[in-house]
């Protein structure tokens, strides 16, 4: 099968982003496919740009995957740039199809990946002029998140139309891929599918979670070794890993840690609350929490696994977490064995359900410094027991098991449409 994966933000598993394209597509790849991904240019989160010149679209290839960057302007902190960015690919990947379908191969199917709605579009749109279908592939639910973080009003005009445009997207979508277990349900609350009276079946639906590749995980540990005296203290050692905005709500992990002086918070990543936060703990003489920078991704794997426990931190009010949680730094955090806290009480828990930490049921910091102290006193065998748990939650979201979950999807997504295409 010959696949094109839109998504504006895909970044190869050796740079800084959103490695989900890439790492599904080299399996897809192995089991005899070819795959295209298309993504832009320039990169969210490190702020390159891949083509600094006036070509316009440029082809490189990684593990089996072909990439292809399609020229966009950058933004840093500049939202109308952002905005300006978005149109940009959106309207480019046209092009950029042309080229590649003449240059090299024409595809079966297109997966179109949000965040975002435009690309989504986009991927319809040109699914259509090919006659095959497009998978639309929701990470997150847009606008909803701008509801939640009052960017947007619900009712509003801008509100009530990208309602719409949603609406339709699923509408028109040959199938329906959600990254968390319960998004589906979002249907059903809105009334867009069938059994409410909209237009939208229920069953074109399907649920591929993001995951961690467990085999290179392990092999990272072994060759990228991190060197960091802190980690190696024995003291206890809590770790957050990840980005550092309002959203990751990491200043309460400031809170925490004057509740839980005995253990050390160290804290990896980079973001737009970093001087905020520095300069709090400069100002309140916190000498229990540690900023650490940005670190290369190769060396997460080793950072995570010589934690005693890491932590899941996120603002509750700023998110719906009632449909579950995709975040690929939970299941990074599995895989490297060690007890997990989330500072937010998510619906289809997955730490819950598979015993290998706690979540907060309110997020306040006294609570979090409560579930945190409950692992460091556990009995030795209690503790060594969540840690087994948290590898066996990371096997049933190994990217290997996931990427042949989702070949199933498309492959029946594609029999289904040629199958209608001939009646």
């Amino acid at each position: 099968m010959n696949i094109w994966y839109f998504h504006h933000y895909a970044t190869p598993s050796e740079l800084p982003g959103l490695h989900r394209p890439f790492e599904f597509g080299k399996y897809f790849a192995k089991e005899g496919g070819r795959i295209a991904v298309f993504t832009s240019s320039y990169l969210h989160y490190s702020g390159d740009n891949i083509i600094d010149d006036k070509t316009k679209y440029k082809k490189q290839t990684y593990e089996d995957v072909e990439a292809v960057f399609v020229k966009t302007c950058g933004y840093a902190n500049s939202k109308v740039n952002r905005v300006v960015n978005m149109v940009q690919f959106s309207h480019r990947l046209f092009g950029a199809c042309r080229w590649f379908a003449k240059q090299h191969w024409k595809p079966d199917i297109i997966v179109a990946s949000s965040p975002h709605p435009l690309t989504m579009l986009s991927g319809i749109k040109i699914a259509k002029r090919l006659g095959i279908p497009c998978v639309c592939e929701v990470r997150d639910l847009w606008p909803e998140v701008f509801f939640y973080g009052k960017v947007i009003k619900e009712k509003g005009i801008i509100g009530r139309i990208l309602l719409w445009g949603e609406r339709y997207i699923y509408k028109k979508a040959d199938k329906l891929v959600f990254l968390k277990e319960g998004d589906h349900t979002y249907l059903q609350e809105r009334k867009w599918d069938t059994d409410n009276g909209g237009k939208i079946d229920i069953s074109k639906c399907a649920y591929v979670n993001n995951g961690v590749d467990i085999e290179q995980f392990n092999k990272r540990i072994e060759t990228c070794e991190y060197e960091d005296n802190d980690l190696k203290s024995g003291k206890f050692n809590v770790v957050y890993c990840g980005t550092i905005r309002p959203v990751n709500n990491v200043d309460m992990l400031v809170d925490v840690a004057q509740l839980v002086p005995e253990a050390n918070f160290l804290i990896y990543g980079t973001g737009n609350c970093v001087d905020d936060i520095n300069r709090r703990i400069e100002e309140e003489k916190i000498n229990n929490v540690l900023m650490k920078g940005y670190v290369d991704n190769k060396f997460i794997p080793s950072i995570l696994s010589m934690s005693s426990l890491n932590i899941l931190n996120y603002s509750g009010s700023s998110y719906n977490w009632s449909r579950g949680n995709s975040s690929n730094k939970l299941f990074e955090y599995l895989a490297s064995g060690k007890p997990v806290v989330s500072t937010v009480k998510m619906g289809y828990d997955i730490i819950e359900r598979y015993g290998c930490g706690y979540s907060v049921e309110e997020c306040t910091a006294e609570n979090i410094a409560s579930e945190i102290k409950k692992i460091m006193c556990m009995p030795n065998d209690e503790y060594e027991l969540m840690c087994k748990n948290a590898k066996k939650a990371a096997l049933d979201f190994d990217i290997p098991l996931l990427a042949k979950k989702y070949m199933g999807v498309l492959e029946d997504t594609k029999n289904k449409y040629r199958g209608e295409k001939d009646d």
